[in-house]
């Protein structure tokens, strides 16, 4: 048991520099992109190119995770965002604004490394983590990333006073080369290897055949995919919202994100400590409507009422983690280890490959209405999608439920 927990601890501390570092890599370029333009479509534009290698190779980046070490690909992805960082901070280094398709390109490489590391993370963690822990452990996961994401922006707004953008990228360099040092130190089992030759197409149809085959995750995944379509564009248009409704600098829009990932934080600790309702799914149900209402009431709010806005933000971090901690560990309980890579690869592909239908619109849309109308509807849109989302899950309570022999931990 305890040989697990070090393991585990071992990961996400090298992790929680690598995203503490990123998160403060993130808040500078994007909130540099805000100055800079001002602009929904090009904030917009900025997230799509982010998560474009998902939606391109995400859905073949499970048949490699499941043939190749884990850590290995957790390694090579690592790498590849401070070699991204490298790129942007030498830019910034050799002109003193690099053109919007060049800050999109290394955008592009983090998202590429973001795709392998993502679905190669979920997949590695219950070859360490007992089946009866899965959910907590995902709650403490989640606190470790909250912290680092809390704190990214905070941090991020300071060096963007103290420094200049070819120096912040040193941050995100060495936190990645801190997670990769970390890694070094995990033994994360090999997937047994059938010896075949790596067949794309067939492999992936096992990927999809495992997911139909698992009824109650085929049932939550419609409204997993409306949410993502409701919500990217939210996290997209925050730094437009608090720079042009709320007329804020970068510091208001560094406490928003602080707010959020403390949600995040609070949201974790409770789940890591608590475990979470039995129905798993009637909680990510009622998170989906918290999250709407959070938004509903952000749009709502006049352009004096920032601190409202905060309080929603709060709200809305804290409900992410009671959406994606259950279902995570749900998928994670009933899918074999050797499709676990395609099946999160598949999963975190179709999340992503939604999101540009809201930002398409989003960005024009709020150009012309305003951002804060924008998540006022978002918001009634997501309180309908948790009231569906229940809809459709009900009937696979018994099957999702959490018993008490995976609630409390066995010493």
């Amino acid at each position: 048991m305890n040989h697990w927990k070090k393991q585990f601890a071992t990961i996400y501390a090298g992790q929680a520099f690598s995203l503490l570092g990123s998160a403060a890599v993130q808040f500078s370029v994007i909130w540099w992109l805000t100055i800079q333009t001002e602009s929904a479509i090009t904030l917009t534009a900025a997230s799509i190119v982010a998560f474009l290698p998902s939606m391109l190779i995400g859905p073949f980046a499970g048949v490699w995770i499941d043939r190749y070490n884990r850590r290995t690909v957790m390694i090579a992805a690592d790498g590849l965002v401070a070699l991204s960082s490298a790129i942007l901070g030498a830019a910034f280094l050799l002109m003193e604004a690099p053109p919007i398709w060049f800050i999109y390109l290394t955008l592009f490489l983090r998202g590429l490394g973001n795709t392998f590391h993502g679905p190669a993370m979920q997949a590695a963690i219950p070859m360490l983590v007992p089946t009866e822990m899965l959910t907590k452990a995902g709650g403490w996961g989640n606190l470790i990333n909250s912290i680092s994401t809390m704190l990214g922006p905070v941090l991020g707004a300071v060096l963007m006073g103290a420094l200049p953008m070819a120096s912040i990228m040193l941050v995100d360099i060495f936190g990645a080369a801190f997670a990769i040092a970390c890694l070094l130190f995990v033994k994360i089992p090999d997937i047994a290897k059938s010896g075949e030759k790596v067949h794309m197409i067939s492999e992936m149809k096992q990927g999809f055949a495992a997911m139909k085959a698992n009824k109650p995750l085929m049932a939550i995944f419609i409204p997993m995919v409306i949410l993502n379509i409701l919500y990217m564009p939210l996290g997209a248009l925050f730094p437009l919202l608090v720079r042009t409704h709320f007329m804020g600098e970068a510091w208001h829009n560094s406490i928003v994100e602080f707010a959020f990932a403390g949600g995040l934080l609070l949201s974790s600790l409770v789940l890591g400590v608590w475990g979470g309702m039995k129905k798993r799914f009637l909680m990510a149900s009622l998170a989906i409507v918290l999250l709407g209402a959070a938004s509903l009431f952000s749009g709502a709010v006049s352009s004096e009422g920032f601190w409202i806005f905060v309080v929603c933000c709060f709200f809305m971090g804290s409900s992410g983690t009671f959406i994606n901690v259950p279902i995570m560990a749900y998928t994670q309980e009933t899918i074999a280890p050797e499709m676990m890579g395609k099946v999160f690869s598949i999963l975190m592909a179709a999340m992503t490959l939604t999101m540009p239908a809201g930002l398409l619109i989003a960005g024009p849309v709020s150009e012309v209405v305003g951002v804060n109308i924008w998540f006022f509807w978002s918001g009634v849109a997501l309180v309908a999608t948790g009231i569906l989302c229940r809809l459709l899950t009900q009937q696979y309570d018994q099957e999702t439920k959490m018993p008490e022999a995976k609630i409390v931990e066995k010493d």
